[in-house]
């Protein structure tokens, strides 16, 4: 299926956004918060996380299911500039897996809230994505990533 707006349009569309401060990573920001934990946003770790909690030695990532090309129902391959797409979603999968690997390197423990889990049909409830993410932050296990359910009926 072609674009239905015009080039210029489009890039008018996509330079508006963000990589920070999101509507997903700001309810969960605000969600954390209610529940007591404290953090640092933004900190100068590798991958920039979104989230950074230096008392649990934590750090969460909100990604959006486009830019990170999530295997889900929010994921599609865009019709046009293929070839573009398909390098910049690899080149992004390949920069969120060697910052894993070095954060885990360095101690920190890696959350990853997919965007999916919080908006689309197959959503989790706020409270679920929450009781999982601060179960996590109190363990020790090292990652975590938190998904929309896909064993979700149509």
């Amino acid at each position: 299926m072609a674009d239905v707006v015009d080039p210029a349009t489009r890039s008018r569309m996509m330079s508006g956004i963000r990589g920070k401060n999101t509507k997903p990573e700001l309810l969960i920001r605000k969600a954390l918060h209610a529940r007591g934990f404290r953090y640092r946003l933004h900190c100068d770790l590798p991958g920039k996380p979104d989230i950074c909690l230096p008392k649990h030695r934590a750090v969460v990532f909100v990604h959006g299911c486009f830019w990170h090309g999530h295997d889900c129902h929010l994921f599609k391959w865009p019709k046009t500039r293929p070839e573009f797409w398909q390098a910049k979603i690899a080149r992004n999968r390949k920069v969120d897996r060697l910052a894993e690997e070095r954060l885990v390197a360095e101690g920190w423990r890696v959350a990853t809230v997919w965007e999916c889990a919080i908006k689309g049909r197959h959503r989790l409830q706020l409270p679920d994505v929450l009781d999982t993410l601060q179960a996590w932050l109190v363990s020790d296990v090292l990652t975590l990533s938190v998904r929309g359910n896909d064993n979700a009926g149509d």
